[in-house]
């Protein structure tokens, strides 16, 4: 039986509230080249596949464009030098992530669509990159969530068969990545996503914060150990 052996989490809705610095990049990405600042609540919109998506959808442009590029560069220079002057934790973060490190046999890993540059400097930022026993980050592999690669990736790195991952994260994105990698998948509600697009997406288990997930991950493992001593 495939007990939990890693959590996995997103990064942006689920571990950090990054909205304020995403807007203000991506705004500054548009004045400086010469497009119209947009409403911060429609750039929130934009999130969660990735930077190249999310400047091509705030200046109404096809994401494989070339006309993408120089907006992609302006909101990744930006976004570098002001990593988290408005970012927070999500409420239950911090603490999650000390009470599942108590597990001497559970490991903590990030699977994020945020480029590796600014995922690096914004968790250098906050003082946690070695918290995590692997990252992976957009443009470290050919496909980012919700393609199974990257927590295909994470499993080798960890040594561990997909199945003993769970997969935590507030998109549809995340959902898909865990499924389709024969992972579990815990869907966190008060993230970016509306909770109808969380709950179409069928995780596992849907929790309201993160101050819930510990509870989820218990049980998973209590029932699992239960079942391998009945099948001995």
């Amino acid at each position: 039986m495939n007990i939990p052996a890693a959590v996995v989490f997103d990064l942006d809705g689920t571990l950090i509230d990054s909205r304020g610095d995403i807007v203000a990049a991506a705004n500054h990405a548009l004045s400086a080249t010469g497009r119209r600042p947009l409403p911060a609540q429609l750039i929130v919109r934009f999130i969660g596949d990735g930077a190249r998506a999310l400047c091509a959808r705030a200046a109404g442009l096809p994401e494989a464009s070339e006309e993408v590029d120089p907006v992609l560069a302006e909101f990744l220079a930006y976004y570098r030098a002001h990593p988290v002057e408005f970012t927070r934790w999500m409420p239950g973060a911090h603490e999650v992530i000390e009470q599942l490190t108590e597990w001497d046999d559970l490991t903590i890993a990030l699977c994020t669509n945020k480029p590796r540059a600014v995922t690096d400097a914004v968790l250098s930022a906050l003082g946690v990159r070695s918290r995590f026993r692997a990252i992976i980050a957009e443009g470290d592999l050919a496909e980012r969530k919700p393609s199974p690669a990257p927590l295909q990736w994470i499993a080798r790195v960890l040594g561990l068969d997909t199945a003993r991952l769970v997969m935590v994260g507030d998109g549809p994105q995340d959902i898909e990545s865990a499924r389709r990698a024969g992972a579990r998948s815990v869907g966190l509600l008060n993230g970016y996503s509306t909770r109808e697009r969380l709950a179409e997406a069928k995780p596992d288990v849907l929790i309201p914060t993160l101050l819930d997930l510990r509870d989820v991950v218990r049980r998973w493992r209590d029932a699992t150990v239960r079942i391998v001593s009945v099948a001995r």
